[in-house]
């Protein structure tokens, strides 16, 4: 039988809204009015917030079951602790419910809020819908009441709203909210200090609002940095609004800044939320039109672009960018410190005139570590990087530097290995390499990683052929102790054992 088909009651989640009764919607004002049962979660102290919101509903001859939750912390001496007290807690209010929906009274479940959004009526829900009709009334959620009081855009056009519970673990907040455009903090309360602490770190605080208690009595809106952590309750909410046409918060005139940022071998998905806090934030992009292409276009930003090898001019216009007080950020592919603009950058910033202004250098995934991981683990053990390009060293040192590496049964990243004007030098680095190594050793032939034509191949040393080989492709040649098999369903790969044979 059906769950319609049963002869039962039918159970509702009834959302009540942020506080003010007058935002109850007419579909919950009809079902409470309907309903035998009226069902709440409260504390031990007995009040229950949702009652209160829907109280000029109640009749006199409802049934009424208050849901009293048996602790308010995580303290307690249940032998499954604070996650097996609940769990019990939520199954013997199910169960309380049960017999009036068995006995076909209609029962409607009041929550603050949205019912399944972050309330507790979801654990009725889960323990039940499954057995009785259900209906969820939808209310208005105190993240919409919050932007509402504050009067301001919460996320528009492209932006991305996070939604973040304040029991998350300090550093998984910062980094959260440092990538994210918008962001509501719930759950405050005790969480406050290092939700607070989580904003300082991520560099969002000056944009960050404060609103406890929105629509209810007691309202208060305030700057989050302003506010006292012993004055917090649990239901206040940190707003970060949308960033466009927000005012900007005031900088003194020498807080110019030039942050190196790495975008990884391709798109969003390698981009660490350091990197995309700071994308976001910069009053200036700085970088090579490529890469730059793969930042999103944010209103208030200026983007400029520029040719591949005007590498010490880009980084001298983005610090004097920085001189004029502006935040600026150079943009890299892979990591910025490996074969890209890091150095560039800071070779300029070491002359006098840019001696006083911050530099700072973030993080990507390389080129050859995104390769390595397609193919498997043939970075396991250890490997020397070297760039194939001449042009800003002689053939000479580069060829010096494979043969040292290669004698020294390195693995190897060769980056750069050939473009339309550099046909040559792969063939004599695999004529190189075939001195020390053996014909079958594999090579990782990474392609565009992570991009719309990606490939991956491995090939024999003896088989590398350079006309298979562009400035998009990157190198992986195994060491004597390499390892390339294919396994049972197909997949090649390939790895190099962390410990090495003993003579």
């Amino acid at each position: 039988m059906s769950v319609s088909e049963q002869n039962t009651g039918r159970l509702y989640g009834v959302g009540l809204g942020p506080g003010d009764p007058s935002l109850m919607t007419l579909r919950a004002v009809e079902v409470i009015a309907e309903a035998d049962v009226v069902a709440y979660h409260s504390a031990r102290h007995g009040r229950s917030i949702a009652r209160s919101i829907a109280a000029e509903h109640l009749r006199a001859d409802h049934i009424e079951e208050a849901l009293v939750y048996p602790l308010t912390t995580e303290t307690t001496d249940h032998p499954g602790g604070y996650r097996g007290a609940m769990e019990g807690f939520y199954t013997e209010a199910a169960a309380r419910l049960a017999v009036h929906l068995d006995a076909g009274r209609t029962v409607a479940v009041l929550a603050e809020g949205d019912p399944l959004f972050y309330g507790s009526y979801m654990h009725m829900h889960k323990r039940l819908a499954d057995r009785y009709p259900t209906e969820v009334i939808p209310g208005v959620t105190s993240v919409s009441a919050a932007a509402a009081r504050l009067g301001t855009p919460l996320a528009e056009g492209e932006e991305v709203l996070t939604i973040l519970p304040g029991t998350l673990p300090e550093e998984e907040l910062t980094a959260r909210l440092a990538a994210t455009d918008a962001a509501v903090v719930m759950k405050l309360g005790r969480t406050f200090p290092a939700v607070r602490r989580a904003f300082e770190a991520s560099g969002r605080l000056p944009e960050a609002h404060y609103v406890e208690r929105a629509t209810m009595a007691g309202e208060r809106i305030d700057e989050l940095a302003a506010v006292d952590a012993d004055s917090v309750p649990y239901f206040a909410v940190a707003v970060l609004p949308s960033r466009i046409d927000a005012p900007r918060p005031e900088r003194a005139p020498d807080a110019g800044e030039v942050a190196v940022v790495g975008t990884g071998p391709a798109g969003p998905l390698w981009l660490t939320p350091e990197t995309r806090g700071v994308l976001a934030a910069a009053d200036d992009l700085v970088g090579y039109t490529t890469y730059l292409d793969r930042v999103p276009v944010r209103p208030g930003q200026v983007r400029h672009g520029s040719d591949n090898k005007v590498e010490s001019e880009r980084a001298e216009f983005a610090l004097d960018l920085a001189r004029r007080g502006r935040r600026v950020a150079v943009v890299s592919g892979g990591d910025p410190g490996v074969f890209a603009m890091a150095t560039a950058v800071l070779e300029v910033a070491s002359q006098k005139q840019y001696a006083d202004l911050p530099v700072r250098v973030l993080p990507g995934v390389t080129a050859a570590n995104a390769a390595a991981a397609r193919a498997g683990a043939p970075l396991g053990h250890d490997y020397a990087a070297i760039s194939l390009s001449d042009r800003l060293k002689p053939w000479e040192v580069i060829a010096q530097r494979l043969q040292a590496a290669a004698g020294a049964d390195l693995v190897l990243a060769l980056y750069n290995p050939g473009s339309r004007s550099r046909t040559w030098q792969v063939g004599k680095a695999r004529d190189l390499l075939l001195e020390h190594r053996s014909p079958d050793t594999p090579v990782v032939l990474g392609r565009d990683i992570g991009g719309p034509t990606e490939s991956v191949r491995t090939v024999r040393l003896a088989d590398l052929d350079p006309a298979e080989v562009d400035m998009r492709t990157i190198l992986l040649v195994g060491s004597s102790q390499t390892r390339w098999e294919q396994r049972g369903d197909g997949q090649q790969i390939v790895w190099t054992p962390r410990r090495y044979p003993e003579d």
